[in-house]
């Protein structure tokens, strides 16, 4: 079944495709039967792929139900479409800006090397990402596994709430080229907070989040600054 003159690795099409179709942050997938057809591939083929991008956190997928966009959710779908009806671009900016620099703070404060270390190679997913989509999901994930280095249960929850809302207004964005360009802002700012969280200078750490978050806003919410 598998089309062997396609030199494209499967992975890579089923990237584009997603990227493509422009599906909206956790819509589901067309059926597997259905991509194996479109693709020319068999079902083991296809869910070797779909694994791929579930690891980057592309897709997820639900036994039964089937593949869905983005990163699986902390909360169930019926959840995640009632806060996303709730969310505006500026109140999500509002609520990171009361979390995200105090998460962190705290992250310098009780973060361990094993906490620091993944910090760091979710930023270096974020520089080689090979498009928005896959920049977006460890962008994602950096934010994430500083929340974890606070280990604060509650906070890491309340954290993962905000994110469900975040990805699916980043989801949709407007991109006028295909992948980051290397002169990405947040590249230089992920860095810089890595750099005071395992520092562990805590203020620092606050205070740079809190400029990174400033320029995402500015970047994204043009006139709404100062």
């Amino acid at each position: 079944m598998s089309d062997t003159s396609v030199t494209v690795p499967l992975s890579e099409r089923l990237r584009q495709f997603v990227n493509d179709s422009r599906f909206e942050h956790n819509a589901r997938l067309p059926p597997e039967r259905d991509l194996c057809v479109r693709l020319k591939v068999t079902r083991g083929e296809l869910r070797k792929a779909l694994s791929e991008l579930e690891a980057d956190g592309l897709v997820w997928r639900h036994v039964g139900r089937g593949t869905f966009i983005g990163s699986r959710p902390v909360l169930n779908l019926h959840d995640v479409g009632y806060l996303e009806k709730l969310a505006r671009p500026m109140k999500v900016i509002e609520a990171r800006l009361a979390i995200e620099p105090e998460l962190a703070r705290l992250a310098a404060i009780h973060g361990a090397k094993v906490d620091f270390d993944e910090i760091r190679n979710c930023s270096r997913k974020c520089e080689n990402a090979r498009d928005w989509r896959s920049y977006e999901a460890w962008d994602n994930n950096f934010h994430l596994a500083i929340a974890k280095a606070t280990h604060n249960k509650l906070l890491i929850h309340l954290f993962e709430t905000l994110n469900v809302v975040r990805r699916s207004i980043v989801w949709g964005q407007l991109r006028s080229t295909n992948l980051p360009p290397r002169t990405h802002a947040s590249f230089a700012q992920h860095e810089a907070i890595i750099g005071a969280i395992s520092a562990r200078d805590a203020s620092g750490a606050d205070a740079l989040m809190r400029e990174h978050l400033v320029s995402v806003r500015d970047r994204v919410i043009p006139g709404l600054s100062g």
